[in-house]
C-alpha cells in the first residue's frame, strides 16, 4: 500500500492519460466493473425527466483510445438510476451482474458473450403497499456478495439476499430520508440521512445503532453521501448537503471529525476512498474539481488527528473538468484509474 503514496508524481511522468466518452444524455450515475477480465469497463445511467431512462455499458478500446458503447449492452430503465454497481467479483466466479436502484432494486445479468443484458430480478421491499418509496442509494457487500443494502426516502435501510430474492432485514434507520449506505464488513453497515446523522448498524445486534456524527452547523443539516474506507475501516467520510466541506470521521472517536477537507470552492458531490491505500481519498464537486488528498498525516494517534480541525490540509493532486462533477468512482480492480462524470461526459483519468 505504501508504495502508492507517490502516485501523483508518477502521473506527471506518464503522458497524461485521460479518455472521454460523450453520452447522449446527462449522466446521473456510473461505476466501474470489478471483474479482472473486463478492464476499463463501466456502466453509465441517464438523467432524463421522464419514466423511461437508459443504462449503457461502455469500455475503453486500448488500441484506439476510444471509450465505446456496445448497443447490445444498452438497455431501458425505469426512472433515472440513483446508483449502478457491478457485482464485487474480481475473480469472475459469479455471473456477470449489474445492480441499479430507482423505484426498486433491480439485478441485471450480462450475457457471458456480451450479447445482451437481461433483467434477473426486481426487488421490492414494500409488496403490501401501492406506494413505492424511491431508493436513494445502495451498496453491494464485498465480503458477502449475496448481500445488497439499500437506503430509501421512507427512513429505512433494507438488506437483501439477492440469491434468495428475499429481504434479510429491514430496519428504520433514521428519523428522516436515508440518502446513502455503505458496508464496513460482512455484517456492519452505516447510513447517512436528512436528519444530519451518520449511524452504524450491526446485523448481529439489530436493536441498536451507534451515532458516529451529527451535523451541527446548523443542526440537522442533511448528510448526503457516505464513503467507508475499505483499507482502514476505522475511517469514513461524509458530505454535508450544499457544502464545500468533506468531513472525515474516526469511528473510535464519535462526534468529532478527525479532519475537515476545505479546499473545494463549491458543493462537494462525490467521495471515493482509494481502493489500494488506506490514506488517500478523492473528492469532486460543483467547482469542477476532482481533488486527491493524502490523509496519512491525519493521525497515527488521536492527538495528532485532532490537531487540525481547520482543514488546513491541501490536496496532492487536482484535476479541473469541463463542468460541475456529479459523480466520481475509483476503480477497485485498476487502482490507478479514477472515473468522473460531468454533464453528459464520462472521463477516466490515470492517477
Amino acid at each position: 500500500m505504501g508504495g502508492n503514496a507517490n502516485s501523483g508524481i508518477v502521473a506527471e511522468q506518464k503522458s497524461s492519460e485521460i479518455y472521454t466518452y460523450d453520452a447522449p444524455w446527462h449522466i446521473y450515475s456510473m461505476n466501474w466493473s470489478v471483474r479482472r477480465d473486463k478492464k476499463h469497463r463501466l456502466a453509465i445511467a441517464s438523467l432524463l425527466e421522464q419514466y423511461s431512462n437508459r443504462v449503457e455499458i461502455v469500455q475503453l478500446d486500448d488500441s484506439t483510445g476510444d471509450i465505446q458503447s456496445d448497443p447490445n449492452l444498452s438497455f431501458e430503465h425505469t426512472y433515472p438510476p440513483t446508483k449502478v454497481m457491478f457485482v464485487p467479483d474480481r475473480e469472475c466466479v459469479r455471473p456477470d451482474l449489474l445492480a441499479t436502484s430507482s423505484d426498486f432494486l433491480r439485478i441485471w445479468r450480462i450475457a457471458d458473450d456480451s450479447s445482451g443484458v437481461t433483467l434477473k430480478s426486481v426487488l421490492n421491499a414494500n409488496t403490501n403497499s401501492e406506494y413505492c418509496a424511491p431508493l436513494t442509494s445502495f451498496d453491494w457487500n464485498d465480503a458477502d456478495p449475496r448481500r445488497i443494502g439499500t437506503s430509501s426516502i421512507d427512513t429505512t435501510c433494507t438488506i437483501w439476499d439477492i440469491e434468495r430474492e428475499a429481504v434479510d432485514t429491514q430496519l428504520i434507520a433514521h428519523d428522516k430520508e436515508v440518502y446513502d449506505i455503505a458496508w464496513g464488513g460482512v455484517s456492519v453497515f452505516a447510513s447517512v440521512s436528512s436528519d444530519g446523522s451518520v449511524r452504524v448498524f450491526d446485523l448481529r445486534d439489530k436493536e441498536h445503532s451507534t451515532i458516529i456524527y451529527e451535523s451541527s452547523d446548523p443542526v440537522e443539516t442533511p448528510l448526503v453521501r457516505l464513503g467507508w474506507n475499505k483499507q482502514d475501516p476505522r475511517y469514513m467520510a461524509t458530505l454535508i448537503m450544499d457544502s464545500p466541506k468533506v468531513v472525515v470521521l474516526d469511528i473510535r472517536f464519535p462526534t468529532l471529525p478527525v479532519v475537515e477537507l476545505q479546499r473545494h470552492q463549491a458543493s462537494v458531490n462525490a467521495i471515493a476512498w482509494a481502493p489500494h491505500s488506506s490514506c488517500h481519498i478523492c473528492t469532486a464537486g460543483d467547482d469542477s474539481q476532482a481533488l486527491i488528498w493524502d490523509l496519512s498525516s491525519m493521525g497515527t494517534s488521536s492527538d495528532s488527528a485532532g490537531e487540525r480541525p481547520d482543514g488546513g490540509l491541501d490536496p496532492i493532486l487536482a484535476y479541473t473538468a469541463g463542468a460541475e462533477i456529479d459523480q466520481l468512482q475509483w476503480s477497485s480492480s485498476q487502482p490507478d484509474w479514477v472515473a468522473i462524470a460531468f454533464s453528459s461526459k464520462l472521463q477516466i483519468l490515470r492517477v
